[in-house]
């Protein structure tokens, strides 16, 4: 018998290869979304038939155990969230109840209406900021250094919460960051591949960076969703690390996007102090060994291969505007 799954946050890049994914495995799939004037849709324009919204808010319980209800799902994954760090510091209030008192609610609501149901919270790397110990896994202390990473902290501590309480099946997914093509221009990955594009067809003079230095540990979206589906076939519910294992700086990010489209980065790059954040996260660097042996879980797609596609869709998007 087919399952049923209920996503929030399907608009955006995990909600979209989840949705996808999802529905490879024969799921119904239910996404929630907020009532908006014009819904943005970009990233599920190619599967939005196949899928069923239910109107709904995290920051309105009410109207998620009604969402809860409709839907019946097997499986919820609750990967809403005000999820760009930078935006945090200035709006700390939303993020906090949005990316923290939100996943309460959306746990309230399962607990309500389908105890049963398997739940997964998008946790984030973001958690162990200023890190106590490299690389970090399931056990490394948290230590954020922005108001989203403090709200993810409650988030994922209000799962186990809930699973110990309640004896939900609860899992936590601590993802390192993650990529695509379908990332926000906001986000320093995907500002670095359409940059390359546009200044390689003519459109933009220079690139505004801050910190070059940052490392990160950054694996492709697409593979990452494969382990939150694999996380609710468990027989016990846990929390799991999922990372490449491998750290780049931003600096090799801006190389390889900007070489792979024949120009040399430093003829462009301008670093410029209003983008260095007010506390930096300096070095990430995960440990996944834990979501390999148990999970089974797999890498496929390497930093370069992620970052050449990245310019590649890039280029494919201007190019078909006409430039």
């Amino acid at each position: 018998m087919s399952k049923t799954a209920l996503i929030t946050g399907i608009t955006g890049q995990d909600g979209s290869y989840l949705a996808e994914l999802l529905l490879d495995k024969g799921y119904k799939v239910f996404g929630l979304r907020r009532r908006t004037s014009v819904p943005i849709l970009e990233n599920i324009e190619h599967i939005k038939d196949q899928i069923e919204f239910v109107e709904g808010d995290l920051l309105d319980l009410g109207s998620l155990i009604h969402a809860v209800k409709l839907s019946n799902p097997d499986e919820v994954y609750n990967l809403a969230a005000q999820s760009f760090v930078g935006t945090s510091w200035d709006q700390p209030v939303l993020t906090g109840q949005v990316t923290g008192i939100g996943v309460t609610n959306m746990l309230e609501a399962v607990r309500i209406a389908k105890p049963e149901a398997r739940f997964y919270q998008a946790s984030s790397s973001e958690m162990f900021g200023k890190v106590v110990e490299t690389p970090q896994k399931e056990t490394t202390p948290f230590y954020p250094r922005s108001p989203y990473g403090v709200a993810k902290v409650y988030g994922h501590w209000i799962t186990v919460n809930y699973r110990e309480s309640f004896n939900m099946f609860a899992c936590s997914g601590i993802l390192f960051n993650h990529e695509s093509p379908r990332r926000g221009v906001e986000f320093v990955t995907r500002k670095v591949t359409d940059a390359a594009a546009r200044i390689k067809l003519g459109l933009q003079k220079e690139l505004r960076m801050g910190n070059l230095d940052s490392q990160r540990d950054w694996g492709f979206a697409g593979d990452y969703v494969k382990a939150m589906w694999l996380m609710l076939q468990q027989d016990t519910p846990d929390d799991y690390v999922i990372s490449t294992g491998e750290m780049h700086t931003v600096e090799e990010l801006v190389e390889i996007a900007f070489s792979h489209v024949g120009l040399n980065w430093r003829d462009y790059v301008v670093v410029d102090p209003k983008f260095v954040r007010p506390a930096e996260v300096d070095l990430l660097l995960g440990d996944c060994t834990k979501a390999k042996e148990t999970l089974g879980w797999e890498l496929e797609v390497s930093f370069k291969e992620l970052v050449t596609m990245m310019v590649d869709s890039d280029m494919k998007k201007y190019q078909a505007l006409g430039n």
